[in-house]
């Protein structure tokens, strides 16, 4: 048992050279490859993708610093960057309290935290703004065409009450009275078959 500490100590003690060795070179590439002709800069970016490949060596939570590597594997300081933003959605992922926009964000973006809460934000926003629309047949097609999708809700919605006031201001004629025929429960293509008719199209 104490030989096998002893290995394991001595492989780590010896790989981590190597790893840091081998960093530092990285970010001397990194350097020559962005400013080729600059010494100046390639100092710059160096002393910038070091310390980030040393904040990257001390991260704790692996399935972030997973995403991180994978986003950016040639950039230390991106990859830093990336971690930060997804460490922080992740953390405010684990706050919300709607379960059903919640599952709207995990099912849109089940690998990328930063996505999650943007698209919570968005879908959250959308569904406190259904909760407030006041004309009820328009909210029906809203949620007819988009039943699990708030963004698309309120979008639908604002686009079939836009043409609903525009189809109640044209005149009663026979060009009217096709289009709403023909879509009898879709105020947009009432409108798009309207103003079709009247372009003699």
């Amino acid at each position: 048992m104490k030989m096998l500490w002893y290995v394991l100590v001595t492989v780590t003690i010896v790989a981590a050279p190597g790893a840091a060795q081998a960093s530092e070179a990285k970010c001397r590439a990194i350097a020559r490859q962005e400013h080729p002709n600059d010494l100046q800069m390639q100092r710059f970016v160096y002393r910038q993708q070091i310390s980030a490949s040393r904040y990257m060596s001390r991260v704790r939570d692996a399935e972030v610093k997973e995403i991180a590597v994978r986003e950016h594997p040639e950039d230390f300081v991106m990859q830093k960057f990336t971690y930060d933003q997804q460490s922080a959605a992740k953390r405010y992922m684990k706050t919300v309290r709607d379960a059903q926009v919640k599952r709207i964000a995990l099912r849109e973006y089940p690998a990328d935290y930063v996505m999650q809460k943007f698209t919570y934000d968005q879908q959250f926003a959308a569904k406190n703004y259904m909760a407030t629309v006041s004309d009820a047949e328009v909210k029906r097609i809203a949620l007819r065409e988009y039943s699990a999708d708030f963004v698309m809700q309120k979008f639908a919605y604002d686009q079939q009450l836009s043409a609903k006031l525009y189809m109640a201001e044209m005149p009663n004629g026979p060009t009217k009275r096709r289009a709403i025929r023909e879509y009898p429960h879709d105020y947009v293509m009432q409108k798009f078959s309207y103003d079709q008719a009247r372009a003699g199209r």
